[in-house]
């Protein structure tokens, strides 16, 4: 208040129309206006330049403006009312005005931390753009790099506060080193799962949007975030599983999002009649594979006569597509089938299925075939059985064939019918 203009200072203590608190009032009233004021003028302002700067090739400008028009305007703001707290306070007996300078410390703290996160944010959205940036960084470095800046910000003024508020930053610093190994034992757990994400973002084994699975453990899916503790991957049933990131110092992880290509491997059998066409459509078969547009020549292509199989002749099928997708990858190896459907019955050939022949000794045979006689002549002498009720054969010359022959035959002079 040394500095207070002396217009201000005459007219609060000598202008004897308004009694003093009104006239501290109107002073108080006149300061935030003025605070207002001048606030919307610099946002204002750093509009114009934002503007200004977009039409130019730099980034860095437009991110740095950007941060610095929110934390302005709260500087301006604070500013304002510190100096209106500080006119109240000389009028005032209210203990609250005494904690001005304090307040206008840690305000000045919250500000610029404020600020650097607002930097460190567009900073992480420039580098990971594909937009702004030629060769955008991984999304998973930059967040692990964002969060680590943030952390050393928050830190620095967690300790900065401390000392401003009277307390010993070096005795805070001794009773972290001597409680850090209680905290420690008590929290390994914690730390185990905070080190375990730091090696993720070291090593990157996986990233956001990859597909992982572990073949040690039941994880299967895409990744959606890996944070300090856990890292939350969303299952192919869309059930989001959060997995410590302890967890995969331990198990093996397989990354297939970053595989090259995708495999056909296939055993196709035909008939054992159609023997003499094997050569022709393994050779057709491997032509067309050849010359597919979908399949990646480059890599390892086998097509050959595998093996004589119980039922079948076996024909190996070993490719790879050129895509990694999932979807495309099953349209491009459902037409490499269907045209090697194709190939095979263009040949008059056909795709084998399990079939079992049962060979009949010759004896069997000829026991079926008395069997089967027998049975027929059976049925014949029933037939005629009716016939022959109505007579009676002669008493004398008749002679009849052993019963089943189906077949009646008479000697001698008389016979009856």
């Amino acid at each position: 208040m040394d500095e207070t203009p002396e217009v201000i200072s005459s007219w609060v203590n000598n202008w004897n129309l308004l009694s003093q608190s009104w006239r501290v009032a109107i002073v108080v009233f006149g300061l935030v206006f003025a605070t207002a004021a001048v606030a919307f003028l610099i946002s204002r302002i750093i509009v114009m330049l934002e503007r200004r700067f977009e039409k130019t090739d730099n980034l860095w400008d437009d991110a740095v403006l950007h941060a610095l028009r929110r934390p302005a305007i709260g500087f301006v703001w604070l500013q304002g009312v510190f100096w209106a707290a500080e006119v109240a306070r000389v009028y005032s007996d209210a203990d609250i005005f005494s904690a001005n300078s304090k307040l206008l410390e840690l305000g000045f703290i919250w500000i610029l931390v404020w600020t650097l996160f607002g930097v460190i944010k567009k900073a992480e959205e420039i580098l990971i753009s594909p937009m702004k940036m030629k060769q955008p960084m991984d999304y998973t470095t930059v967040n692990a790099i964002s969060k680590l800046l943030r952390a050393v910000v928050a830190i620095t003024a967690v300790l900065t506060i401390m000392q401003s508020l009277g307390y010993s930053i070096s005795g805070v610093l001794a009773f972290g080193g001597v409680g850090g190994i209680a905290v420690g034992f008590a929290a390994k757990d914690l730390l185990a799962n905070f080190f375990g994400g730091f090696i993720i973002h070291l090593d990157r084994p996986f990233k956001v949007g990859d597909w992982v699975r572990s073949p040690d453990r039941e994880i299967e899916g895409t990744v959606e975030k890996i944070g300090w503790r856990l890292t939350t991957i969303r299952t192919f049933d869309q059930r989001p599983l959060y997995v410590p990131n302890a967890a995969f110092t331990q198990i093996a992880v397989e990354n297939p999002s970053r595989m090259h290509n995708r495999r056909i491997f296939e055993t196709i059998g035909i008939r054992y009649a159609d023997v003499r066409e094997m050569s022709d459509i393994v050779n057709d078969i491997r032509s067309m594979l050849e010359n597919h547009e979908e399949i990646d020549t480059r890599r390892t292509l086998i097509v050959n006569f595998l093996a004589f199989n119980s039922s079948s002749l076996d024909i190996m099928v070993y490719t790879f597509t050129k895509t990694t997708q999932w979807v495309k990858f099953h349209e491009i190896k459902q037409d490499v089938l269907l045209k090697i459907s194709d190939i095979i019955e263009s040949y008059g050939a056909e795709v084998a299925f399990p079939t079992r022949t049962l060979h009949v000794a010759d004896s069997l045979r000829l026991e079926r075939d008395q069997s089967e006689t027998e049975g027929e002549q059976s049925e014949s002498e029933e037939s005629s059985g009716g016939a022959r009720s109505g007579g009676r054969a002669a008493d004398r010359g008749a002679v009849r064939q052993p019963r089943g022959s189906g077949q009646t035959t008479t000697q001698g002079d008389e016979a009856e019918e």
